[in-house]
């Protein structure tokens, strides 16, 4: 969990309102540093710094790959290890078991932290939509570094930030928030069956269907809630009264 001191969260309030991603000292100089090295390895792809990103989680596997957008479709740049999170497989129920969340969340601008006491950060959004419909209870749920966390995905200092400063080029690039899927393991239908029977298995089940709307497509669905359930769409379509945007 990451707490701000007053003058920090003022200043966060203050460029936010102003439409802008915030920045500190610390954040400019790791951009400063790292920017170069990771525009080097883009092109080297036939990516672009700044493109749209998209980030997925892998409890299991301990990864987190980021995508970068290129044309229509999303481009596998790089996979990095998880350095430690807690808890088991499954979703996160209240504050205070230990667990880092599974779901579809959505990092904007409000929520990058450069001034993390984890050195630099973002919050995943949890509880979202889907979290509060089933009472889920937790807050400042965070891909961060450093090499320790509850809760929290820890990165490393060096891995977060190479991360960070490719959140921080696609929102200053014109993405107005970048998704991140977190998942208990790779959703193939070989490790579903493995699974079966499980107490989470239907939720899984119901986070499979984004996965594999993904893997279809190349391309993040939006994704709704209707009846506390996740739904998958491909285009912007106008709700249901029932139905909650995430």
């Amino acid at each position: 969990m990451t707490r701000f001191p007053l003058f920090i969260l003022f200043s966060l309030i203050l460029v936010v309102a102003c439409g802008s991603v915030p920045e500190s000292r610390r954040s400019r100089a790791v951009i400063k540093r790292i920017k170069p090295k990771l525009e080097k390895e883009l092109i080297a792809k036939g990516l672009q710094f700044g493109s749209p990103v998209f980030m997925r989680i892998f409890k299991d596997s301990k990864e987190l790959e980021i995508w970068i957008r290129k044309d229509s479709e999303f481009v596998l740049f790089k996979i990095y290890p998880i350095h430690y999170f807690s808890g088991t497989p499954g979703p996160k129920l209240k504050e205070g078991d230990r667990q880092a969340p599974e779901g579809f969340y959505f990092v904007t601008p409000s929520r990058m932290n450069p001034n993390s006491r984890y050195h630099l950060s973002f919050n995943l959004g949890y509880p979202n939509k889907y979290d509060r419909a089933h009472g889920r209870t937790g807050s400042a749920l965070m891909v961060h570094g450093n090499t320790g966390s509850v809760g929290c995905f820890a990165m490393t200092d060096a891995r977060i930030e190479e991360i960070y400063t490719l959140a921080d080029g696609a929102l200053r690039g014109g993405q107005k928030f970048f998704r991140v899927h977190s998942f208990p393991f790779k959703m193939t239908e070989k490790n579903m069956m493995q699974r079966k029977g499980r107490a989470w298995y239907d939720f899984w089940a119901n986070l499979k269907e984004g996965y594999d709307f993904f893997e279809k497509t190349k391309m993040p669905p939006n994704v709704t809630v209707v009846n506390k359930r996740y739904v998958f769409k491909q285009k912007r379509k106008k709700r249901k009264p029932d139905e909650q945007r995430i």
